[in-house]
């Protein structure tokens, strides 16, 4: 049964109302208390109608018309900022939100979100099913390096083809109405594309896998855009980069020297544009924008395996540490293709933050 919910307090500020499930007959209970009131009290065992602080109104609440608050100034369909203690209550959901004395803003649309975050996670599972099992049979098989062959490089594209299948399972339609989605389509091509060449790396073609990637990266950064610009989140990219191209820089020669520097500058592009959107609390949170901040962190966590391994000292495990952080990280970033909220929403959002 699907039901509205108001909550109302006297200094309000939050949006709340909000069309939610609820299966407990008594609905929903909210208490308001005055600035004076303790933070830590507690939720009561029962949902109960507040009295004084706030109205509640939902099903079986038995109140008609458009709610007042008791000092006659409240608005309807808000919470409280500041200093007022709020407690929501889903019975039956084992779900609990305070607001107590002092608490930073925060929307009640974002619980029901966060809510919904298991059930969105859990619809795409099923279309991951592939990758997972081309993953397996990578480490299965764990053909030789020394040995490349098409045969080893079909079973080290074939996760990312997997990826392809993942973005296409939602129809042609789907990447045709979002561009980003399309970006990242582009870019999981290129790097299967470059993991065919790497496979024959020993043999001269180090250099065109690198180019591969490098351009893939410039498809996803086109993917993630360019708002929020988030300057710190750059800076603090460019900074980090700077220190492992100077770590790398003395055992670099030739083309390398400055091939290198440039797909460093590159990938950490790409992971300051997947950053800059990341936000892990507010009504702005979204779950595909912290799987492009992993994925990208993961993506660069991996090349710098490769690059110390390559050009300094060889890594212990270096082959499993780097497939493993590689292929986690083009999950998420085929993950954060997934739009979990429309345009319009987005931006309503972002202007109430």
């Amino acid at each position: 049964m699907v039901s509205p919910v108001t909550v109302v307090s006297e200094r309000a500020s939050e949006p709340v109302s909000r069309a939610v499930g609820a299966r407990w007959p008594g609905g929903w209970a909210a208490a308001g208390q005055a600035s004076g009131g303790r933070g830590g009290a507690g939720i009561p065992r029962r949902p109960t109608p507040p009295a004084g602080g706030g109205r509640c109104h939902g099903p079986g609440s038995g109140t008609r018309g458009a709610p007042r608050s008791p000092a006659g100034g409240g608005k309807t369909g808000h919470v409280t900022r500041k200093r007022d203690f709020v407690v929501l209550c889903v019975w039956r959901g084992s779900v609990g939100w305070r607001l107590g004395e002092q608490a930073a803003p925060t929307c009640f649309a974002c619980l029901l979100r966060s809510m919904r975050l298991g059930e969105e996670v859990k619809s795409e599972g099923p279309k991951l099913v592939p990758f997972f099992k081309a993953t397996c049979v990578y480490f299965v098989l764990w053909l030789p390096s020394s040995s490349p062959s098409c045969v080893s490089a079909l079973i080290k594209c074939l996760p990312i083809f997997c990826l392809w299948l993942f973005l296409l399972a939602h129809g042609l339609g789907f990447l045709l109405a979002h561009p980003n989605a399309t970006r990242i389509f582009v870019g999981l091509v290129f790097s299967a594309v470059g993991d065919a060449f790497l496979i024959w790396q020993d043999q001269g073609y180090f250099v065109h896998g690198l180019l591969m990637f490098a351009v893939a990266h410039m498809f996803y950064a086109s993917a993630f855009g360019m708002r929020p610009l988030a300057l710190r989140t750059g800076l603090v990219m460019a900074v980090l980069s700077g220190l492992c191209y100077a770590l790398l820089y003395p055992y670099l020669s030739g083309a390398f020297t400055y091939l290198v520097g440039v797909y460093m500058a590159l990938i950490s592009f790409m992971g300051w544009r997947a950053m800059a959107g990341l936000r892990l609390v507010g009504a702005a949170w979204r779950w595909t924008k912290l799987a492009a901040g992993s994925g990208a962190l993961l993506f660069i966590i991996s090349d710098l395996i490769i690059a110390f391994n390559k050009f300094c000292f060889p890594v212990p495990y270096s082959r499993a540490l780097i497939m493993s952080t590689y292929y986690a990280a083009q999950m998420f970033i085929a993950l954060s293709a997934v739009e979990s909220r429309d345009p319009v929403e987005d931006h309503r959002l972002s202007k109430a933050n």
